[in-house]
């Protein structure tokens, strides 16, 4: 299995509910074909650029050893 590190970047007006919904989804793609590592909240960060006409992105960190699948879906 490979080593990998993928972060998200989610908007900046998601409630602490919404970003754990959306963190227990990519932590279960990983779990399934994989061992995730370590997760890591970063938070709300200045963009270098607009996406969307949002300023602002919270982001969060995985680490993880995989098959190629988990990174393709995720």
């Amino acid at each position: 299995m490979a080593f990998y590190e993928h972060t998200f970047i989610g908007k900046q007006d998601l409630s602490s509910k919404e970003l754990d919904k959306l963190i227990k989804k990519y932590s279960d793609i990983i779990s399934q074909s994989g061992k995730l590592l370590k997760t890591e909240k970063w938070g709300l960060l200045n963009l270098a650029t607009r996406i969307e006409k949002n300023k602002k992105g919270i982001f969060v960190h995985f680490k993880f050893e995989s098959k190629d699948g988990a990174v393709k879906d995720i």
